[in-house]
């Protein structure tokens, strides 16, 4: 005989010993549990726990399942609880189960947006079987788990509606893959800091229009990189080797930028940046966040002061990919476990190579070719397509002794 199953949902005032007195009930009965959630929100317990019992009555213990549906409802009166019970089949719970995680962060979060959001699932015919909060601030982001979706039609359908309702979200399969991504490649200019070190230096220079010009063509796919990075290293022939600290000095990171860092190396994440930039830079940002790798461009230096060329092979679009492929093989890492991170035209072979490309900030060409984009000012959002939350980022802080508030 097909196994049976109630669905048992209390809801009410929460109160310590809840869950204690309910499966002290279910302990006298024949049942198995086969699922279990809880939310409490600003004191308000919805618990619902599922349980499978052969065939219509069970025996064993003397009692049938009148018997438990009676203890259960003394249960909930004794304690002041809402009460409901549903029964079903092994089998249709099964089908239920979640196949795709689906984030959904803006600032502020408007009931209008999950509104598209939702009917997009309901019209796809996918269902939505659980939903969880994993931030409220700076920004937030709620995940929903999907079932009975398929994953390009479903991503393509929420971006269009991301569009509409001018949030991020991302759609990304669940199981053990999401959890394993343990590499973390990002581009540095306009990604972990804010602005562009050339142009820190071409300010320097007094040249400062003429390189802004010439990057944002080349951020935008319009000009080839490794030509752009030329024209523009060439205003700053002349520079003293001097200027270097001075833009040091000048950078600025990205808020949540330290936070993503240091919560994914707590996590034992490997951390590499990739830069067009210069090593004279980014060697302290891997010295100042304890970055893993970094790859960057090097600029000559002859008598104390630049010569307006590079030295050696210059890290472009495809020497970004290039790069997170070393990496992931010096980690021991497959490719399906890495995650790159970038915002301009020569970031689309490593977002391409990753198992998950995020565009943060991004030009459209970026949007529209990555995995997913985030358009929210923190870089620490990025931990919420990782699952994790920011109250776990927050407790592992508090154990460590963070105190300041780095966003």
């Amino acid at each position: 005989m097909n196994a049976r199953t109630l669905l048992i949902t209390l809801t009410g005032p929460d109160r310590p010993g809840v869950t204690s007195r309910l499966f002290t009930v279910l302990a006298g009965f024949p049942v198995t549990v086969a699922d279990i959630e809880q939310v409490v929100i600003r004191g308000r317990l919805t618990l619902g726990i599922l349980v499978a019992y052969a065939g219509g009555r069970p025996t064993g213990t003397g009692t049938t399942i009148g018997g438990l549906w009676t203890a259960i409802e003394q249960v909930a009166a004794d304690l002041g609880l809402d009460l409901e019970i549903a029964t079903g089949t092994v089998s249709q719970e099964k089908r239920r189960r979640g196949r795709l995680h689906v984030s959904v962060l803006a600032s502020p979060l408007l009931p209008a947006a999950m509104a598209g959001i939702a009917g997009r699932i309901a019209a796809s015919g996918a269902n939505i079987d659980r939903i969880e909060r994993l931030s409220a601030y700076p920004v937030t982001c709620i995940e929903l788990a999907i079932s009975g979706a398929d994953p390009d039609a479903l991503r393509a359908e929420l971006a269009a509606e991301a569009v509409v309702q001018e949030v991020d979200v991302a759609v990304q399969r669940t199981g053990l893959s999401r959890r394993a991504k343990r590499l973390i490649v990002m581009d540095v200019d306009s990604t972990l800091i804010q602005g562009e070190v050339i142009e820190l230096l071409a300010a320097h220079a007094g040249s400062l229009d003429e390189v802004a010009r010439v990057t944002d063509e080349a951020m935008r796919g319009e000009l080839d990189f490794a030509e752009s990075l030329r024209r523009r290293v060439a205003l700053l022939e002349g520079l003293p080797e001097e200027v270097f600290e001075r833009v040091r000095k000048e950078v600025v990171l990205t808020p949540g930028a330290r936070t993503l860092v240091r919560t994914l190396k707590r996590l034992d994440y490997r951390f590499a940046i990739v830069s067009g930039g210069f090593t004279q830079i980014t060697d302290s940002l891997v010295e100042d966040l304890g970055i893993d790798y970094s790859a960057a461009n090097t600029l000559e230096v002859v008598d104390g002061r630049l010569t307006g060329r590079v030295i050696g092979e210059i890290v472009d679009r495809p020497g970004k990919a290039r790069a997170l492929e070393r990496f992931a093989a010096g980690s021991g890492i497959p490719l399906g476990q890495t995650v790159a991170i970038g915002d301009g035209a020569n970031d689309l072979d490593m977002l391409a190579v990753a198992g998950l490309g995020i565009a943060f900030n991004a030009k459209p060409v970026v949007r529209q070719a990555a995995d997913t984009a985030l358009t929210v000012p923190h870089l620490d959002s990025i931990l919420y397509l990782l699952g994790i939350s920011r109250e776990e980022v927050e407790a592992a802080d508090a154990e460590d002794g963070v105190m300041e508030h780095l966003r």
